[in-house]
């Protein structure tokens, strides 16, 4: 049985729940989100596997999942960065936000999400029981695929990619 960390709005642990349990009673829970670039500043987008419990086949960010218990969220990262897409590269937090999106099917993401941000250049080696197909692509190409096609991505992906532009975070990762 997979579980998820419950956490109050100041990503205090507040006990574990059964992780379809606490999606279909949209029950606040931690997360993380990884954003990867290439040497091209490109993002590395990952399509969820068609069988995905929720958002199948939807255009997402190139790792995305919830920490353990007893795990820090740095452990966590590099566990299913590796398990999800044969990728090992140093990511850092770069910030957290909580939000809440009906996922459809009876569920619902309420996550306390951080985000991590990093470099990988390389060709992923994605679980296809994760991972439909994957691509890298130009910022500016991606915002005007969201913009005209936004039902084909994750929304915390829709979400992250906005406040990552809106920061500023993205142009002091590329400037690096």
């Amino acid at each position: 049985m997979e579980e998820v960390i419950l956490v109050d709005t100041e990503d205090r642990e507040m006990g574990l729940m059964e992780k379809m349990q606490a999606h279909r009673e949209a029950k606040l829970h931690r997360a993380f989100s990884v954003f990867l670039w290439n040497d091209k500043n490109e993002v590395l987008l990952q399509q969820r596997a068609l069988d995905k419990y929720h958002c199948g086949g939807m255009w997402t960010n190139a790792c995305c999942s919830h920490p353990r218990a007893g795990e820090t969220l740095q452990d966590a990262v590099n566990r299913r960065l590796k398990e999800e897409m044969g990728i090992v590269c140093e990511t850092k937090w770069a910030y957290s936000f909580i939000y809440k999106a009906d996922v459809g099917g009876g569920l619902f993401e309420h996550e306390f999400d951080h985000v991590f941000l990093g470099r990988f250049s390389g060709m992923p080696q994605p679980d296809e029981n994760e991972v439909s197909d994957w691509e890298y692509v130009t910022i500016e190409a991606l915002k005007k695929d969201v913009e005209a096609h936004p039902a084909k991505y994750t929304p915390w992906f829709k979400i992250i990619l906005a406040e990552v532009l809106n920061k500023g975070i993205l142009n002091h990762l590329l400037s690096r």
